[in-house]
């Protein structure tokens, strides 16, 4: 069940990588290939790199390989089919799928998105013109957001009618089951439609590509709960989604760095103030699936909530996060007490001083802690030395946790030693709740055991990208090396992408760090691929002429001659006579030295 195979091939040969790598990531054109930091993990030196011919990428620091699809895949995390259709919509596509009720699903997803975005257009109409919007309208000014604002952000106005916005989505041809699934209304006792939403005023929530997928919505009258948000829905998932993530992406990418707030309102002041790179969790406090997305975004994170909520994050998982997706936190220089929408209406310009002078989580929250301590007397500086140590201590780095000892050591004229005993104690106590940190992500070599051996390496990456030179001459059984033999068997019995996809996980791997490799510089092709070739038949002659002696082969005569031929033509560069002699080794190769003569 999925998209028919020959339509993800158009998909496929229509997505140019380079364009779409480049969204998201700078690129620089180094020979024939294309290299960049890689968006997968953190580094400082590009190891990232595309070969345009072939559509693949390789990142040579974390091993990620692939093509458009798994690119897009691991940029927005999405299944195969999202991915797919993702790129498809972008090329101008339309794609078949070979199961009935799958295709099905997927129209029954689309028209979710469309009742949805219906919805925001009506409840924007009303906030603009209604008369029965005025409280929402004071609302936004009372804020400091006018017209301009509303429109920008698409705000809506959900009127107190108990069926208005379900009537006119009916009219609009909308079934009452479609209305209900994309969370917009349910079905009374009296077995009518009835509004999820009414008298409230609305922020449309999109998916980070853009498709409307539901509301949070505020009371204007002070009725209970403050804020409602759409309900779990096929397209509507909160702990998955960041307001404002459609608009910030490309901003976030750019900076690397994505401020995250605690509200609607809180993104908009960010926006409007010169931080567009602001987004909001969506009813739901930060969780895992918020930095599956946002660490291929950006590496840097500002917590831009209120000051005092900040510092009573639970370090312990700031901490876990930093380590799990490599992405460093830290907490915006906001006022104590107030919220970003607040600080945006007496002075905008504070809020980008506020990211800039951002602070790392542990320093933000030593400052808080010492700026409420009273240092002034032996005793008050002790007494903040030991609760500045308990933070400390829940760090996970070693190293970290003494830069801090010896920091506050100077700040408040206590022995350095002193200080590690005080953070050495918090660290055994057993009623400390700071969880064992986990391990970084680990690193995936190609394999555990020894790399693939030189030679063998040279004759699949001349195979690879210079075909026409090796044609006819190299032999699956010259590769001692299974992956490196699977990869070549691969190479040669399948097209490129459909070999990658039949390949074993580590050979597909390997053929895509060699094909973003830049071809080395030669001054005679022909000369090079012989010198390859007579190399790598070399090496499989001495182990066949191995084999033979232990088992007392008389014919091991026969090719140990060619062997020292071929070792002295390769001494001497005569290239053109050593590839004649390593021509008649591969024959012995083949059949494994079971030849008649």
């Amino acid at each position: 069940m999925g998209i028919l195979d020959e339509d993800v091939a158009r998909v496929r040969e229509a997505t140019d990588l380079v364009a779409l790598a480049s969204e998201h990531i700078a690129l620089k054109r180094v020979g024939r290939r294309y290299q960049g930091l890689c968006p997968f993990h953190s580094e400082k030196t590009p190891s990232f790199s595309i070969n345009p011919e072939l559509g693949v990428f390789h990142c040579f620091g974390c091993q990620k390989s692939g093509d458009a699809i798994t690119f897009v895949r691991e940029i927005e995390h999405l299944d195969f089919v999202e991915a797919v259709e993702r790129l498809a919509a972008r090329a101008g596509i339309t794609l078949r799928y070979d199961d009935a009720s799958y295709s099905r699903e997927r129209r029954h997803r689309e028209r979710l998105h469309e009742a949805v975005a219906e919805a925001v257009a009506f409840y924007h109409a009303l906030l603009l013109d209604a008369p029965e919007a005025g409280a929402a309208r004071r609302y936004l000014r009372s804020r400091g957001f006018d017209g301009d604002a509303a429109r920008r952000f698409s705000l809506g106005y959900a009127p107190e009618g108990f069926d208005a916005l379900s009537r006119h989505l009916q009219a609009k041809k909308f079934s009452r089951d479609d209305v209900v699934a994309a969370g917009l209304a349910f079905v009374n006792r009296a077995q009518k439609l009835q509004d999820q939403f009414r008298g409230r005023l609305m922020f449309p929530i999109w998916d980070a590509r853009g498709d409307a997928v539901g509301f949070g919505a505020r009371a204007l009258d002070g009725r209970p709960p403050k804020y409602k948000n759409s309900a779990e829905s096929a397209i509507y998932h909160k702990s998955r989604l960041l307001y404002g993530l459609n608009w910030a992406k490309a901003e976030i990418v750019a900076r690397g760095e994505v401020v995250i707030c605690e509200g609607y309102t809180d993104v908009m002041a960010f926006t409007l103030a010169g931080v567009p790179n602001a987004v909001a969790t969506c009813g739901t406090a930060l969780a895992d699936d918020h930095f599956l997305t946002l660490k291929n975004l950006a590496r840097k994170v500002t917590l831009a909530y209120d000051a005092d909520a900040a510092g009573q994050a639970a370090a312990e998982r700031c901490y876990q996060w930093e380590q799990r997706f490599e992405v460093q936190f830290q907490v915006a220089d906001l006022p104590a007490g107030r919220d970003p929408a607040d600080v945006y209406r007496d002075d905008p310009a504070a809020l980008e001083r506020a990211v800039t002078r951002a602070t790392p989580f542990l320093e933000f929250r030593i400052d808080r802690l010492l700026a409420a301590s009273d240092l002034s007397t032996l005793e008050g500086r002790a007494r903040a030395a030991e609760a500045a140590a308990r933070l400390v201590a829940e760090h996970p780095s070693d190293l970290v946790r003494d830069q801090y000892v010896m920091k506050l050591a100077g700040d408040l004229e206590i022995d350095p030693d002193s200080l590690r005993g005080a953070v050495a104690r918090s660290l055994a106590s057993p009623q400390s709740s700071r969880e064992p940190a986990r391990p970084g992500p680990q690193r995936v070599t190609q394999r555990a055991r020894g790399a693939v051996d030189r030679r063998e390496l040279d004759a699949l990456r001349w195979a690879l990208l210079a075909p026409e030179a090796m044609s006819g001459r190299l032999d699956t059984a010259l590769f001692a090396d299974p992956v490196a033999r699977e990869a070549f068997d691969a190479l040669v019995s399948w097209p490129w992408h459909e070999c990658l996809e039949r390949a074993s996980p580590e050979a597909s791997a390997l053929l895509q760090r060699l094909a973003v490799e830049e071809p080395p510089a030669v001054a005679d092709a022909a000369d090079a691929a012989a010198r390859v070739f007579v190399n790598l038949v070399e090496a499989s002659s001495q182990r066949l002429l191995a084999t033979m002696l232990r088992r007392g082969d008389d014919r091991s005569v026969e090719v140990k001659a060619l062997l020292d031929a071929l070792v002295s033509a390769r001494a001497d560069e005569h290239w053109s006579a050593a590839g004649e002699i390593a021509e008649r080794l591969v024959g012995w190769i083949t059949d494994g030295g079971d030849r008649d003569g």
